[in-house]
């Protein structure tokens, strides 16, 4: 996920959006937890793309 698409979005969609991640990143550590995550380096991209949600959300609430 790119941050340009994430700009085009609205509060509402980034909100959903990081709602999304964040019980995608909660099962990818159930899966790790229980050794039955085979790629481990979705972890860090799904962090990464929570803080890039988590980033326009700030940029558009100081506007």
């Amino acid at each position: 996920m790119k941050a340009s698409e994430l700009r085009t979005k609205d509060a509402t969609e980034l909100k959903q959006e990081l709602e999304s991640l964040l019980r995608a990143q909660f099962n990818l550590r159930m899966q790790r937890a229980t050794q039955q995550l085979s790629n481990t380096s979705q972890i860090g991209k799904t962090r990464r793309d929570i803080a890039r949600v988590r980033t326009i959300m700030t940029e558009k609430a100081g506007k």
